[in-house]
């Protein structure tokens, strides 16, 4: 990170940050094309979930590179001032790499399930049919680097 004054190096903050937020965005590589899509996710034991449809692009891309990089953003702010160069934002991000595995277990994928529920709910003992939970899929980002940025505050 260039502005060493900006990263956020305490652990515990970056997992905050990855827990109280709903929204992860996970940039990917189609043939040397980028290619980011948000997605809904949950946090847990350093771990980012995901679930989606069992196809289309990202799974077609994941399947043929399971390399990613995510990014959550929070405490976002506009900092005005009267002059141009003056304007800013407030945020917290991270910003991590790692790699995509599908979940293909019925009970493993109803647990994750309950992780991203309670991430956006507070409630984690969600009844979840086993017919649906077999139609979605459901992604685990292991994550190997990640890295904290605060700015404006």
């Amino acid at each position: 990170m260039r502005r060493r004054d900006k990263e956020i190096t305490d652990q515990k903050i970056i997992n905050q940050i990855l827990k109280s937020n709903t929204v992860c965005r996970i940039a990917l590589c189609d043939n040397g094309t980028p290619y980011i899509v948000p997605m809904n996710y949950g946090f847990d034991e350093g771990n980012i979930y995901l679930h989606c449809a069992k196809e289309g692009k990202k799974i077609e891309i994941i399947e043929a590179n399971n390399r990613v990089c995510f990014e959550v953003t929070d405490s976002v702010e506009t900092v005005t001032s009267d002059k141009a160069c003056g304007f800013g934002t407030r945020y917290r991000s991270v910003i991590g790499q790692g790699r995509v595995d599908h979940l293909t277990l019925t009970e493993e994928k109803i647990k994750v399930l309950n992780t991203i529920m309670k991430q956006h709910t507070g409630k984690s003992d969600w009844d979840f049919d086993s017919a649906v939970v077999d139609k979605i899929t459901v992604l685990k980002i292991t994550t190997e680097s990640i890295t904290g940025k605060i700015s404006g505050f």
